[in-house]
């Protein structure tokens, strides 16, 4: 019904200017798929690269490791926290691969292991989590954001740096990476109307794995899913199977080459789940029933690959027994340094704040200065 049509409404009403109300975009090319898009266990699987396969099976097996090997290190006292993705391997590994060299990830305080498949060192990425350092990498030298405790403030800072790229002419994409509880952050929807504004070359990754922490996704959000966000926003929805590595090695490459070609954002969520609990500071029975954890291992994602490669005959024993190895070795290696107490400077706390300090940070550097040679001389 327009203005006009509305009773009473006389010749003095006039209609609003068409291009104040009507749709900028198609909605409907937005709109994600009913189910989750899946390779594994369907005819789609027939078109599997099988050089690729196994490399994302060695990375699972891998990631599967490192996620154990953290955890005990967790329980050991080495680390101040872990946020295990155990179950979400398939979405880590999947973002880190898909992106070229001048690509930047942002990832979210959960996403390490995307930051080790990305080429950082374990012990690097588990600097922060220990306490050590303030990031423990140069996020310049491999093209991955500092790793974020707060939720969603990533995804502004991705939009920014994806358009600022685009602005001057380079070819580089930003993969950035939520969970399903920062999709209720202002963050999140400031982020996806810049992108789609500005048509910055975003790819947006929710990590949709049941709980924000312990508050369920029916009681954050009416949507119908994650991915139909999108459409308000004016940039495609894909909806996608998050334990399937070869659907999200699919959506995210499709999601990355549109973005890199001037096409603009996407918004991917990945149904998964979290296998383990939210940290090692959190009691996940309390709102969670085992029953439903043991039906979500039956969709494992290094399981649900090594079935499909063995079946395919694109993985044999001797695959299965190297890629095991390689990670154990990568475990034993990580276990070591990690035992060895870490070296820390006070003073490093003043260190990388600001280009230049400030009068009040300098004072408070000299006072501990003092501090410290006080120490030292007693």
């Amino acid at each position: 019904m327009t203005v006009q049509e509305l009773p009473g409404a006389g010749a003095s009403h006039r209609a609003t200017p068409p291009p104040a109300w009507r749709p900028r975009t198609d909605a409907a090319a937005l709109l994600p798929d009913a189910e989750p898009y899946r390779v594994l266990g369907t005819e789609a699987a027939d078109r599997l690269d099988p050089v690729l396969m196994r490399r994302y099976y060695a990375e699972l097996v891998r990631g599967r490791r490192y996620n154990a090997q953290a955890t005990a290190l967790t329980r050991q006292g080495r680390l101040a926290v872990y946020p295990s993705t155990v179950g979400q391997e398939a979405c880590e590994i999947a973002a880190a691969l898909v992106l070229e060299e001048q690509d930047w990830l942002f990832p979210s305080y959960r996403d390490t292991l995307a930051a080790v498949a990305r080429g950082l060192d374990p012990v690097q990425a588990l600097t922060l989590l220990r306490g050590d350092w303030h990031t423990g990498y140069d996020p310049r030298e491999y093209r991955i954001a500092p790793l974020c405790t707060p939720l969603a403030t990533q995804l502004p800072h991705a939009v920014g740096v994806a358009h600022a790229a685009r602005l001057r002419g380079d070819e580089v994409v930003a993969l950035a990476m939520v969970g399903d509880g920062g999709t209720s952050e202002g963050d999140f929807h400031e982020a996806l109307n810049f992108a789609a504004v500005w048509q910055a070359p975003v790819v947006f990754l929710v990590q949709n794995n049941g709980f924000a922490i312990s508050v369920p996704l029916a009681k954050q959000t009416a949507a119908p899913t994650l991915a139909h966000k999108a459409v308000g926003y004016g940039m495609p929805g894909r909806l996608v199977d998050g334990n399937d590595v070869a659907a999200m090695h699919e959506v995210l490459t499709e999601a990355v080459q549109r973005a890199r070609g001037g096409g603009g954002p996407t918004l991917i969520e990945a149904i998964t789940y979290r296998m383990e609990a939210h940290t090692n500071a959190d009691d996940a029975t309390r709102y969670r029933t085992d029953a439903e954890v043991e039906a979500w291992k039956a969709h494992d994602p290094v399981e649900l690959l090594e079935r499909e490669l063995t079946a395919r005959g694109i993985l044999d024993e001797d695959g299965i027994r190297e890629a095991r190895d390689a990670a154990e070795a990568m475990a034993a290696n990580l276990r070591e340094r990690m035992n060895a107490e870490p070296v820390v400077d006070p003073m490093d706390l003043f260190a990388h704040v600001y280009a230049e300090q400030t009068g009040r940070l300098r004072e408070q550097a000299d006072l501990l200065r003092a501090e410290l040679e006080a120490e030292e001389e007693a």
